[in-house]
């Protein structure tokens, strides 16, 4: 049974790492459960006050994955029709078949949300633009470093019990 919790733990901790780039999976929070299966088995100790930091950590930067591109977007002269159009653009960028096609997106989606809100003002919307696209590089540069933490206290707390497992 360990092994199998072990293999399940291993898994979240790798989706969590993808997960760092995609929308729709919450990638320190996956991470974060491979963390916890990891805990639940037998052979590791269960370390309460670890998993609550790691928890709270994960939370936050969930939370703050939300509000960052809606800061980029706005800190560079953008409207909320730039946040809604960089919403739709991450997640049609999501599911096309264009390498980066989530940053082009974002990027495309603010932009048009901008000329939508001002048709005059390209320049502005150009601005919000690159705006909503340092703000996405930012948090999922921040998920993706957290999620990587993650998964090296994982081989980390692995490699202590390596012998107990295998």
């Amino acid at each position: 049974m360990d092994i199998f919790l072990l293999t399940i733990g291993f898994l979240f901790v790798m989706l969590g790492l993808i997960g760092s780039f995609l929308p729709v999976l919450p990638g320190p929070l996956t991470s974060w459960l491979g963390l916890f299966i990891l805990y639940y088995t037998s052979i590791v100790p269960m370390n309460y006050t670890f998993l609550g930091i790691t928890l709270a950590i994960a939370i936050l930067i969930w939370i703050l994955d939300y509000i960052i591109p809606a800061i980029g977007t706005k800190r560079f002269g953008g409207s909320k029709y730039g946040v809604y159009g960089t919403t739709i653009g991450l997640l049609i960028g999501l599911f096309s078949p264009i390498p980066l096609g989530i940053l082009i997106g974002a990027f495309l989606g603010a932009f048009i949300g901008e000329i939508l809100h001002d048709k005059t003002n390209t320049k502005r919307a150009f601005k919000a633009s690159i705006g909503s696209l340092l703000g996405l590089i930012t948090s999922a540069t921040i998920k993706f470093s957290v999620a990587l933490v993650y998964a090296v206290l994982f081989f980390m707390k692995v490699w202590e019990y390596n012998g107990e497992f295998f």
